[in-house]
Parts: structure tokens; sequence; C-alpha cells
């Protein structure tokens, strides 16, 4: 069997092949696509195992291609969805499509002479001067309806399975143009394989079976499983709903760190396969130290160190790491103050804040602070009463009744973290 598959296999992220492809792949060098259509201008957590798939491609000695659907995006892939997308103008388009180069081109290699350097391409650029009579007449003539309607991700909506209520023409229209792609592609850049989720076999086929038609060609496809957690939920959502993004700015690194650590056992044992680039042996290893000691979520530990670090360097996951375990009381004043805004405040969500002048903070006596100036504390008796019982703490330290703050006590420059015994925290954010 071929390495790359025999990977893939071992980690749980094989579904699916065509016969011929583990021949093509020990024959020759070989070149593989996956695209990613431009829906935000950020990819998602979603997006990690197909990113991750192409990084194990190269690592094997064969060459990847990221496409980016400038053209795709422009209509919307329907399958797996039960409604149609609203559509994208131009300009938001273009300008999704360009973050998602730059994001993707963070990790594979693309530089140097190697003949498996990566590469990126849109298919816009080959799709917008195709005239629809041209596209009608030169390849939908290949592909029967009857073909495209058998097509699972259209049989579903014309069904209404799912609460779908059948399918527009635009969409309808969509595989032939993914197999289309394939097709240029296997023509101008030698791409003899696609690979992508389970649920784009149908279009990844089409595409196959147009180059068979139309070039007289063979070319191959390959499938991972579509992603879920153990208990069949949805992958790669909060409780809330909202996507874990790769862009910092939409999700901080902190709050991507959390999402790994706070995986199930079940989980982290199938995903440290999946995201991580870890060897299989280092993999068996943590898993049976996991096991004998679980309160100690080693598994989750390594799982939410090598994703955060690959996503977003090393750099960054020394400061969630350290924001992470404030909350436990294993940092010190300094890693708190040296926090930035955003990620203080997110691991502090919900704890009660209170804005209060910089004079009214500054110099002040900590009795006053926790009590009238702050209103953190009910009354300067109350407040009197806990520092004595030494249950006061100022950015998790300790203080007695001669405490007073200065500038350098400041987190990000302006805010005092006050707490009262092991639970309950205040937030005073300096004006």
């Amino acid at each position: 069997m071929n390495s790359f598959i025999e990977e893939l296999k071992w980690r749980g992220l094989f579904a699916d092949m065509m016969p011929g492809t583990d021949e093509q792949l020990n024959k020759e060098v070989t070149t593989a696509y996956i695209g990613f259509d431009p829906t935000a201008d950020s990819l998602h957590i979603g997006s990690l195992i197909q990113i991750k798939i192409l990084a194990h491609f190269q690592q094997h000695g064969h060459k990847p291609i990221a496409l980016v659907g400038g053209a795709t995006g422009m209509i919307g892939d329907p399958s797996g969805k039960s409604a149609e997308r609203n559509l994208l103008d131009e300009e938001t388009l273009l300008h999704y499509v360009d973050c998602l180069k730059n994001q993707l081109s963070k990790f594979l290699n693309f530089d140097g002479n190697e003949p498996n350097k990566a590469e990126l391409v849109n298919n816009y650029d080959w799709m917008k001067n195709i005239s629809f009579l041209d596209f009608a007449k030169n390849i939908g003539k290949n592909i029967t309806v009857n073909y495209m309607m058998a097509k699972d991700s259209v049989k579903k909506r014309f069904s209404g399975e799912g609460g779908a209520d059948g399918m527009s023409f635009t969409e309808f229209t969509y595989q032939l143009i993914q197999g289309y792609d394939f097709l240029h592609l296997y023509q101008n850049n030698n791409v003899k394989l696609q690979m992508g989720g389970s649920d784009q076999w149908g279009n990844i086929t089409t595409g196959t079976e147009l180059i068979r038609r139309k070039a007289q060609g063979e070319a191959f496809a390959l499938t991972v499983p579509l992603i879920t957690k153990a208990d069949g939920s949805k992958f790669g959502k909060s409780e809330s709903g909202e996507n874990y993004w790769l862009d910092k700015k939409k999700t901080s690194p902190y709050k991507f760190y959390q999402f790994w650590l706070n995986a199930t056992d079940e989980d982290a044992e199938r995903f440290i396969k999946f995201y991580t680039f870890l060897g299989k042996e280092e993999i068996e290893t943590l898993i049976e130290e996991h096991k004998t000691a679980p309160h100690e979520r080693k598994l989750q530990k390594k799982l939410a160190e090598e994703v955060t670090v690959w996503v977003h360097g090393r750099e960054e996951y020394e400061k969630a790491l350290k924001a992470s375990e404030i909350l436990f009381g294993r940092s010190t004043a300094e890693d708190l103050v040296s926090l930035d805004e955003e990620t203080f405040l997110e691991v502090f969500d919900g704890v009660p804040q209170k804005e209060v002048a910089k004079a009214d903070v500054l110099g002040i006596n900590i009795i006053d602070l926790l009590s009238e100036k702050s209103g953190f504390l009910k009354s300067k008796s109350e407040a009197q009463r806990e520092i004595k019982g030494n249950a006061i703490s100022v950015n998790k330290q300790k203080v007695n009744d001669t405490f007073t703050a200065n500038e350098s006590d400041l987190i990000d420059g302006k805010f005092l973290l006050l707490q009262k015994g092991k639970k309950s925290y205040f937030i005073v954010k300096v004006m």
C-alpha cells in the first residue's frame, strides 16, 4: 500500500478512493488538489483536515495544489446543504479569495525548486472568460442530466430530505463546474487526483468522468471522513453555534487553545491522530499514559499545544498557555499583567466589571478600593474583615491592608483584577 494512504488509514482519515489510486501514487510523483470555497474572510477549523491532507501529501513526496474557488464560490456547493446559500457580490468574494490565499500559504511549502512544491490556484482565472454557450457546448454535452441527478447531493435536495425545497439551476451546475476545474487542472497542471471530504465524492467523480470523456484520460478520487464529535454532534462550533476561525482576529489563540484543551477523552484520542503530525508510536504512548492518569489530561494538553502551534505559532501558544494557567493559580502577577485586553477579558469572561477613574484606583488604599471606589464589596467593614481573613487578592496575589495599586499593577495598562476567596472575581477598568 502507498505510504500516504497507509498514513491516512492509521490516522482514521481514509473514507474511499477510486480503483487505481494506490497504484498511481506508487508509480510517480503525483499532483493532487483540494478546493476551498471563499465563504468568509477566514477558514475555520472545519477546513483543517483538508489542509492537513495536503500537508501529508506533500510530506510523502507528492505535489499539492490548494484551489481557492473564486468561481465556484459565486454559486455555492449544494453538498450537505438543505438550502441554497446567499450569493456574494464580486468585491466581497475577491476579498475573501485574497484572505484565504494568505492563510493557506502558511500551511504548505511553496518555496524552493522541489518538484513537489505547493501551488495556489483560483478557478476564477480560467472560468471568467468562458461564455455560457461555450461551456454548454464543450463541457455540458459530455455529462448527462441522468448522471448528475444520480449524485447524492442532488438526490437529497430533490427528494426534500432535511427540509430541502429543491435546487436552483445555479446550484445544479456546481458539480459540472467543479468537474471542469479537475479537467482544466488535469490538462494544464498535470493534476491526476482530487481529494476532499466524503460529501465531495459525487462532485469529484464528475470530474474524473469528464476527464475520461473529454480528454480520454484517467484521473482519480480520494476522500476523507466528515469529522464529528464522539457523541455525533457537529465538530468545530461552540455551544452557541459560533465557528472557531483560523484568523486570530476572529478567534483568539487563547480561545482556540481552549477548544482543543476541552476535548473529551474519547475525542482527544481521535483528534490527536487527525489534527497533529505526531508519529504513530508517540501517539500510542501518549494514549497509554493518558489512560493510566486521565486526570492529568496529557492527551488534551498535547493536542492543544500541537494544533495551536501549527495554526498560530509557538509564541501565541505560550501566551495562551500562560492565560490558561492564570485561572488555576499557576502563574505570576507578571504573567497576568502582560496579557492583552482581548485575552484577559476572554479568560475572565462573565466576570462583573466597573469603570473607575484612575485617580480613584492608583494610590488608593485597598479598603477604599474594594468598597466605595469599586463597589466590589458592600462596605469598608466587610473589606476589612475579608482582608484580615487573608481572603483578598489583587491580580491573583494576596494583599494586606497596606496595599495600594500603582501603574505597574494594571493589566494591559487598564485593568485591575480583584478577588475574594477562590471564585469571586471583579474587574476594575481604569478610565
